[in-house]
């Protein structure tokens, strides 16, 4: 393996390396790997340790079937210990891009080709192109986050740390739509909600959730699971609304935090006033006509997901099978 490049991210309070390489020997040469680095206890205490071996074991599971494996969810390859107490998994290398990254470049060639203005050759159709090819995009990447989600679900694990940087894909190209697979990875708070598993107590990386199922009424293990189920619905929730504006909006407009204080606490979870208030700005319409697509079918399932009972949210095929989801709206 060839050390290539090295990137630090954080999960939790926990801080990890990530390595590009290639493997060199073996079946599995030339194959390219992307190495997750968690730190030894004595760097990072028992939570790092704890994250790993999570992350190890779920993937472990949900890859145990060779016959089912969902495309929509990042391949480990195998993970091994240093003498330092470092855990190191090994993943497929699959694309080094993520959801985030992709909002983050899109909305930048938004602005650069606006700052052009009258310079650049202003042609209406390539607008509506470039317009219709975002939203193609957008929806395909939403749609293979939502088949990896599925994929969890109906194999019993929740994921619980869905987000724009937790979404890997092989292009951020909006052309190359058509070959676009996206991958959910960072499973190291995901959860197993077998009922086997539950009764025999919750893990310490699920408290904050199972503390937050009691608070909103769910005390059984049917209710916890679903609770769960539902929990993630809604990340999914707040993912797909990132989805619908940043990339759609100039850079420095909007961005996750500053979304999800406006759904939360300015307009409460209201989506139809969330939507009057966009539509008075005018650097976030486009978002809005993404949304409003198929008679406002982006809206509709942005609340259904958003919704603040968890009793009411869609499971994630429901979300799957949403016209808005399955492109019928395009």
């Amino acid at each position: 393996m060839g050390r290539l490049r090295v990137q630090d991210v954080g999960e939790g309070n926990v801080k990890i390396r990530l390595y590009e390489g290639i493997i060199t020997q073996g079946p599995l040469r030339g194959t390219p790997v992307i190495f997750k680095v968690y730190p030894g206890q004595r760097a990072a205490g028992i939570e790092a340790d704890m994250m790993a071996a999570n992350e190890l074991n779920a993937h472990a599971f949900l890859q145990s079937n060779a016959k089912d494996i969902s495309q929509n969810l990042q391949m480990l390859l195998g993970g091994f210990e240093t003498k330092t107490g470092e855990q190191w998994l090994a993943f497929r290398n699959d694309g080094k891009y993520s959801a985030a990254d992709y909002a983050k470049v899109s909305s930048e060639k938004l602005s650069k080709n606006n700052a052009l203005g009258e310079q650049k050759s202003w042609n209406p159709f390539d607008q509506e192109l470039t317009i219709k090819r975002k939203r193609e995009f957008v929806i395909k990447l939403l749609r293979g986050a939502m088949s990896g989600l599925a994929y969890m679900h109906d194999h019993d694990r929740l994921h619980q740390s869905l987000g724009p940087s937790s979404v890997v894909l092989n292009t951020i190209m909006e052309r190359d739509a058509a070959y676009l697979v996206p991958r959910l990875r960072d499973l190291a708070f995901s959860v197993d909600i077998r009922f086997s598993n539950m009764e025999n107590g919750p893990g310490t990386l699920a408290n904050g959730l199972w503390r937050r199922a009691s608070a909103a009424g769910a005390f059984t293990p049917m209710e916890k699971r679903a609770f769960g189920i539902s929990d993630d619905i809604y990340e999914a929730g707040l993912l797909f609304a990132y989805l619908a504006f940043v990339p759609f909006c100039e850079a420095g407009i909007m961005d996750s935090l500053s979304l999800q204080r406006l759904l939360e606490s300015t307009f409460r979870l209201d989506l139809k006033a969330m939507r009057e208030y966009c539509l008075a700005d005018d650097s976030l319409l486009e978002a809005v006509r993404f949304l409003d697509l198929g008679d406002g079918a982006g809206w509709e399932l942005l609340q259904a997901m958003l919704d603040p009972d968890f009793r009411k949210r869609p499971i994630a095929d429901a979300v799957l099978n949403h016209r808005f989801m399955t492109g019928a709206v395009l």
